[in-house]
């Protein structure tokens, strides 16, 4: 029985959004067994009666507002600490949590614990792309610093998620960069390039931020600051490419007109955009599966996630990627 903790009052549409891709979670999968960490008296409205779906009350919470770290320190109750120890204590294969993506960290470091090997956890969701595939992008903000055996790490990471998780054959995997050229960039690149040029992993060199949407690499590495920048500069974009296209269809009627006429079109390329598609972002790098499902989700978003994490667990992505570092860390010795 696959056994995943969910931080029920996580994220901007808590508890609802959280409840019911629960139940949706539980009434597709059968090997599946959900605990809801928060307020009974919010969630219970919400969750029509399944004997596989527990709660544990507490009504303490961490908000948007808390300092992350102090906050996991000093709210020892709080819904997402508690989710935390739930996968610590073996009770729980995973845990999700739509909350303060700061404190999801620092719970996942200082309570889940790092796997073997792995200097530092990256956090790493998918990006869609032009072709519908979609790519991982890691560090997107874990650690604004990185060294070169960090980038080699979330390179391993990340190719083991995508072949195991994903189901992509041989993943390409890139680094991002001012140009393709070998020597291009700051120390950090091009020694994190000759790093990877050796790894166990299909490296295809340096890929450029404007190629990321047109799919040329399969999982994408970078520093948590740059990788920060690139992700809120596609969803930034995104979303004013949107709101461009509502305001020039409703300028006059024959827009209008021709809105209506593709309105099915607009809607499944809106879907194709769409972060809910893809679950939530992995902290790759910990002891269990820890998943930062968007502030934002709806139901479908959570079941996604909670789809995502389950297999993370079922692939035992967690032991592969320690084996794989263990391996290499023989061959420096």
């Amino acid at each position: 029985m696959m056994r995943i903790a969910i931080d029920a009052m996580g994220g901007d549409r808590a508890p609802e959004s959280v409840v019911k891709g629960a139940i949706q979670a539980v009434q597709e999968m059968d090997n599946l067994e959900i605990t809801l960490i928060g307020d009974e008296k919010q969630i219970a409205p919400h969750l029509t009666h399944h004997e596989r779906i527990h709660i544990i009350h507490t009504d303490e919470v961490i908000t948007n507002e808390d300092e992350p770290v102090r906050a996991v320190r000093r709210k020892k109750n709080a819904s997402l600490v508690l989710m935390a120890q739930e996968v610590k204590e073996k009770r729980a294969d995973a845990c999700i949590s739509a909350g303060n993506t700061g404190a999801l960290m620092s719970a996942g470091l200082f309570i889940v614990g790092r796997i073997k090997g792995i200097d530092r956890p990256a956090l790493s969701p998918t990006i869609p792309t032009v072709d519908g595939k979609g790519f991982l992008l890691l560090d997107v903000g874990a650690n604004v610093d990185a060294k070169p055996q960090h980038l080699l790490q979330y390179g391993i990471m990340g190719s083991i998620y995508s072949e195991k998780v994903r189901g992509v054959t041989g993943p390409k995997v890139g680094l991002l960069n001012v140009g393709t050229e070998e020597k291009k960039g700051n120390e950090l690149s091009k020694k994190a390039f000759e790093l990877l040029q050796n790894a166990p992993i299909h490296f295809i060199g340096n890929v450029e931020a404007r190629d990321l949407l047109e799919g040329k690499a399969d999982v994408v590495i970078c520093d948590g600051f740059s990788g920060n920048i690139a992700l809120k500069t596609i969803e930034g974009t995104a979303l004013s490419m949107f709101s461009m296209l509502k305001d020039t269809f409703m300028k006059n009627w024959k827009t209008k007109l021709a809105a209506g006429l593709i309105k099915t079109d607009l809607k499944d390329l809106k879907k194709q955009l769409d972060y809910a598609e893809y679950g939530g972002a992995g902290l790759f790098g910990l002891a269990a599966p820890v998943i930062k499902a968007h502030g934002s989700s709806n139901d479908r978003a959570i079941f996604n996630a909670i789809q995502q994490a389950c297999r993370i667990v079922d692939q035992q992505v967690v032991s592969v990627i320690e084996e794989t570092v263990k391996t290499l860390q023989t061959e420096e010795e």
